[in-house]
């Protein structure tokens, strides 16, 4: 874990005990801090009892506290923390502002923090694994599902890449990356905020942080993030700032991992990344070539008689979804779920590379009629009648694709679990007609 004689004798508490809430804990109490901890959960307070106090500390004198280390779950506009926090004058601070605080103690290192409203998990997939193509000493943290303090400690010449939501950065007040880079932006969780413009002020924070001749990398795919880039190139100076152009980046064709519009916007910002830690073009190129991308987005799971199996169910919205439709030209698309909204308008544009929309899930009968005037849709309700009825229609070239620009709440426990399930499903299909020499009937499922 990466922890720091810093804290030592220092009093902290920490609120909410999932991932980053215990990798915060072990790293304070290795550091020598005294730690309280609480979480809603008995199970997980207990599971603490023996390294830890265990007590709330909305009911605690807060007084002498280093700080109150909160969950990036916690709504802060929302939870009384905030003002008890603030009352005694104590920050309510996150696992990456702890991380900031270790970094003067650490072998000497770099940083590369990424944001946006979408693509962030890929581009900090995909600069990670640039950085082991190039042989740099990396860890890959932060709101992709691993907590930076839990990682070992780099070597000298290390790169950690940090990808940062707006809760994160929220809760993070010093934390000056060497590269910093806002992928997008489009309205998403203004419950937490006041209004899209609270929202866009979260993510510029990060740019914020950043001190004179460190890198600022920004898409040029939406007016907002190119409004904060004209911001931080007129506080900053232009050579500071850089917006690579998709459409100079050569080669998308070779990269199977990273198709669609939306795919060659993250690999152009990713190569800018790459270029600024200095990665020479044949290192990126090869990189490019053999990144596999994550679990649940674009990920290619199978292909069987010409047709290719795509699993995006990461796709929770409309405007997630739409550039995945832009990918392929010939698009069997299975959407449904949990609905963020009552229309599919950002998908409007790519619904000529669809061929037929198989519809599920509460959204079903909406998403249904949006769609008929401009394709075929079938009416499946279950996912693995959809696969089943898009195997039966599809052909040599095509692409079955769950993408369902929908949360999955409605059957399944989160969108890993139905892109767990569409990978099952379509496993067994091909099996079975494998053996019958057909696709099976329906009610086979």
């Amino acid at each position: 874990m990466i922890t720091s004689p810093r804290f030592a004798g220092q009093r902290f508490a920490v609120l909410g005990l999932a991932r980053s809430g215990l990798a915060s804990v072990a790293s304070l109490v290795a550091g020598g801090a005294e730690v309280t901890v609480w979480d809603n959960r008995e199970e997980a307070r207990n599971a603490l009892a023996d390294v830890a106090t265990v007590a709330d500390p909305l009911n605690l004198d807060l007084t002498g506290f280093a700080g109150v280390v909160v969950s990036p779950g916690v709504p802060l506009n929302r939870h009384p923390i905030a003002a008890h926090a603030a009352a005694f004058g104590v920050p309510v601070i996150g696992d990456i502002e702890l991380f900031a605080a270790i970094r003067a103690d650490l072998p000497p290192h770099r940083v590369v923090g990424i944001t946006g409203t979408n693509g962030k998990s890929t581009t900090t997939a995909l600069v990670h694994h640039l950085c082991q193509v190039a042989g740099l000493p990396t860890r890959m943290g932060g709101n992709i599902g691993l907590p930076v303090l839990g990682e070992a400690a780099l070597p000298a010449g290390g790169v950690y890449v940090l990808e940062l939501s707006s809760y994160q950065i929220d809760l993070t007040h010093n934390l000056a990356c060497d590269v910093a880079v806002l992928i997008n932006l489009s309205p998403d969780h203004l419950d937490r905020y006041d209004g899209y413009a609270g929202y866009m002020a979260a993510k510029a924070r990060l740019l914020a942080m950043q001190h004179a001749g460190q890198t600022a990398i920004f898409g040029r795919g939406d007016a907002d993030t190119l409004a904060i880039a004209t911001q931080v190139a007129a506080a900053r100076g232009t050579a500071d700032v850089r917006i690579p152009d998709p459409a100079a980046l050569s080669g998308q064709a070779g990269w199977p991992s990273l198709q669609g519009p939306h795919n060659l916007q993250n690999a152009a910002i990713a190569v800018a990344v790459a270029q600024a830690l200095g990665i020479d073009e044949g290192v990126w190129r090869a990189g490019l070539a053999s990144f596999v991308g994550l679990a649940h987005r674009m990920e290619r799971v199978a292909e069987s008689h010409g047709v290719l199996f795509v699993n995006d169910s990461k796709a929770t919205n409309p405007a997630s979804t739409a550039p995945a439709l832009a990918a392929f030209p010939r698009i069997h698309w299975i959407c449904g779920g949990l609905p963020k909204a009552d229309n599919l308008d950002e998908c409007v544009p790519a619904f000529g590379h669809v061929v037929a929309a198989y519809t599920i899930g509460e959204a079903g009968p909406l998403f249904a009629d949006i769609l008929a005037p401009y394709m075929p849709v079938t009416r499946s309700e279950m996912l693995c009648e959809a696969v089943r009825q898009a195997m039966h229609a599809s052909q040599p070239g095509d692409v079955i694709m769950l993408s369902p620009a929908c949360a999955s709440f409605d059957q399944f426990r989160d969108f890993e679990a139905r892109g767990e399930a569409f990978r099952d499903i379509v496993t067994s299909l091909i099996a079975d007609r494998a053996t019958a020499g057909t696709v099976p009937p329906a009610g086979a499922c």
